[in-house]
């Protein structure tokens, strides 16, 4: 990092967003000066067709489907493919986002699905999933998938299937990534850290500051003993440019302040130095007191020798008058 700490460049280990101005993303850059750079440290693959037999899943058992990426939505459709199945019309979808539930345009007609979108958290979808708490859920999935989004459905008391189509893979990012420069590294889940150990196995907590998202990969760092300075998501931040934006908000003010407190010490300094030189002045005055004094000293003295001596010859004049006087007294006799 910055010797000042201030946070300069920024790796977020995600694709970039298909369009940068349109997204959160880009009011972090243009409100804090930042440099962001995308590139997500490992790579997704499907399954293969046998791991997904094993799994015993008939995807038109059930009436509605869970999609939390779009990784979802690509695989979903590659197995059905693979089953020779054609998905009904009346099949629902349930997107974590409006983007994912575009996406769907890819494999069938938007306008003839029953499709419904959430906001932006899991905790969005799942209001929207209790209003139709009656449907058989398909959930597809990563190996990896976050535990705590099924929990949520568990509690919610929603009939659902958890599949896991697609695995996610550690990739060599050393050529593509030169860490020194980032000041911070903001990760997304625990295949993103072990893909980030994997690279880069020297970088600490001590020089980089690192941002979790989700209750696993935070976990992940910690085992790693990488201490974690933005946690996503909270109460505060319930998306990591939320989180992001808190964390560039208080270092932004930390630093104001460190600032200020430097200039407040060296006005202080300065003053202090000023007061020092002007020590030798008193001294000077001193100095011209001391001969005022002596010149005062010595006026008097020149005061009282020319009284003596004044003294003196009015003394001398009176005892020549007496002795002329005496001197014609005695011509006269």
């Amino acid at each position: 990092m910055t010797t000042d700490n201030k946070i300069k460049n920024i790796l977020i280990s995600q694709p970039a967003p298909a369009n940068l101005e349109n997204s959160q993303y880009k009011n972090i850059i243009e409100k804090y000066d930042v440099n962001l750079t995308f590139n997500k440290f490992f790579d997704v693959v499907s399954i293969s067709n046998k791991e997904f037999r094993a799994e015993r899943i008939n995807i038109l058992d059930y009436s509605a489907v869970i999609m939390t990426s779009t990784l979802a939505v690509d695989n979903y459709f590659h197995f059905a493919g693979v089953e020779r199945l054609k998905i009904p019309d009346d099949m629902k979808f349930f997107c974590i986002t409006e983007t994912v539930a575009n996406y769907l345009q890819n494999y069938i007609q938007y306008r003839k699905r029953k499709i419904f979108p959430g906001k932006i958290t899991f905790d969005d979808l799942t209001e929207i999933i209790l209003k139709h708490s009656d449907e058989k859920f398909l959930f597809p999935c990563a190996e990896d998938a976050r535990p705590e989004n099924f929990k949520k459905l568990e509690t919610l008391g929603i009939d659902y299937t958890k599949v896991v189509m697609y695995r996610s893979e550690p990739k060599d990012v050393r050529k593509e990534i030169d860490i020194k420069k980032f000041d911070m590294v903001v990760l997304f889940s625990p295949i993103g850290v072990k893909s980030f150990i994997m690279n880069f196995p020297k970088t600490t907590s001590d020089n980089v500051v690192f941002g979790a998202f989700g209750p696993s990969t935070l976990a992940a760092l910690k085992k790693a003993k990488i201490k974690v300075a933005i946690q996503a998501p909270t109460a505060k931040a319930p998306s990591m440019v939320m989180a992001l934006d808190n964390y560039l908000a208080a270092n932004m003010e930390a630093g104001t302040e460190k600032k200020s407190s430097t200039t407040k010490k060296t006005t202080t300094s300065k003053t202090a130095t000023t007061i020092k030189e002007e020590k030798p002045k008193k001294t000077s005055t001193t100095k011209t007191a001391t001969t005022k004094s002596k010149t005062t000293a010595t006026t008097a003295e020149k005061k009282t020798v020319a009284k003596k001596t004044a003294t003196a010859k009015k003394a001398t004049t009176t005892t020549k008058k007496t002795t002329t006087a005496k001197t014609k007294k005695t011509t006269k006799e």
